[in-house]
């Protein structure tokens, strides 16, 4: 699923294109140089920087290893002043090959101990890069200087690895709690059902004694219970599971969301609450009910937190294709680039957990802004049947 406290797709996509262009003009200054320089730094930097940007199942971690010892491998094999001097420059287009594949290393090659190897290897492949091409005291002194842009370069990317390592944490703070919440839920649930199971099992037997013909349909509403009970304990195992998605909590029919949106528009926006008459007549799970509600709980929460210019918001819940759409939109004016869209922090997390909700009962989950402006964020939930039927 996409995380929702990731870059959009197109700051992705445009970033990808600047690295492409970056390197490829730097590609250009060695072809430029070659006659001066020597030939080794374009063929080199194309063949390195080919191995890392060609699409493919080798992990980075193969990759960093292959551009940081073919480095090494081509520094080793030239001694400044022999016939191969003209050949051995060390190419702009190399360097920053190197230097980006050691920041993706040390940013998220695991586990540390192999990053940290992997690390070491490209750095010091960065800094003998002069002595390919001179000798004395003067490759030290190039080589001195490499070694603040190989430390500025592993300072970053340590960085960016600690809040990597912070957002996870926090992800899955929040997936735990909806677990926990989950569990709760779920076992206030099944104890509804099993002591119902218990009274009935008790009438049976008082009734089977005088009313024999009675008892069946106290069978078949055992049996009902049970296989209830069972769905849900099926869903609570599969949530509890360290790798499985979570989610949900029981409600009562949809009632509660107008007491959540008119004490909404108390403080903030005017919140207008549809529900489709088809919609009040599905069956639903406790926790499907639970997670409509939630879907809307932090839909306006974010609408409070990041779209404070919204006049109004709209709470649509109706049938679609055979399940529960929950939809909630705001208004909010799209100048200035801003369309109430959760931006990061607890927002973003919010809908990290809404998400685990929504996709462990079956459902999914879209949050994005509309065309005319403002916000969107709806859910599609399963229904278990129609009333009646």
């Amino acid at each position: 699923m996409e995380d929702p406290v990731s870059l959009p797709r197109f700051v992705r996509a445009a970033a990808r294109w600047t690295l492409l262009l970056f390197l490829g003009l730097l590609w250009l200054f060695d072809i430029n140089g070659s006659p001066l320089y020597g030939t080794t730094p374009v063929l080199t930097g194309a063949l390195f920087a080919a191995v890392v940007l060609i699409p493919g199942r080798l992990p980075l971690r193969w990759r960093a290893g292959i551009v940081g010892a073919a480095s090494w491998a081509v520094t080793f094999a030239v001694v400044p002043g022999d016939s191969w001097a003209r050949f051995s420059t060390w190419g702009m287009l190399e360097t920053a090959v190197l230097l980006w594949v050691l920041m993706l290393t040390v940013r998220r090659v695991q586990p540390p101990q192999l990053a940290m190897a992997e690390g070491a290897l490209l750095s010091t492949a960065v800094i003998v890069m002069p002595l390919r091409i001179i000798a004395g005291t003067e490759a030290l002194t190039f080589s001195f200087l490499l070694t603040f842009v190989v430390a500025a370069a592993i300072g970053l990317a340590l960085y960016l690895r600690v809040l990597d390592a912070r957002r996870i944490r926090a992800v899955d703070a929040v997936r735990q709690s909806e677990r926990l919440e989950l569990a709760r839920d779920l076992h206030d649930f099944v104890a509804h059902h099993v002591t119902g199971i218990v009274v009935q099992a008790q009438a049976a037997r008082t009734v089977g004694a005088t009313s024999p013909q009675e008892v069946e349909p106290l069978l078949a509403s055992i049996e009902q219970a049970g296989a209830e009970a069972l769905a849900s304990m099926r869903r609570l195992v599969q949530v509890l599971r360290e790798d499985e998605r979570t989610v949900a909590r029981p409600a009562e029919g949809f009632t509660e969301l107008t007491a959540l949106t008119t004490e909404f528009s108390r403080t903030g926006p005017y919140v207008s609450l549809r529900v489709a008459e088809a919609a009040r007549g599905a069956r639903l799970a406790p926790e499907v009910t639970t997670s409509a509600h939630r879907v809307v709980q932090e839909a306006l929460t974010n609408v409070r937190r990041h779209a404070p210019s919204a006049a109004s918001v709209l709470v649509r819940i109706g049938l679609v294709a055979g399940c529960l759409e929950v939809t909630v939109c705001n208004d909010a004016p799209a100048h200035g680039g801003h369309r109430g869209a959760p931006t990061g922090g607890h927002g973003g997390f919010g809908l990290v957990g809404l998400r685990e909700r929504v996709e462990a009962v079956g459902g999914n989950l879209r949050a994005g802004p509309l065309p005319q402006g403002g916000w969107e964020v709806a859910a599609r939930l399963p229904v278990l049947s129609m009333t009646g039927s």
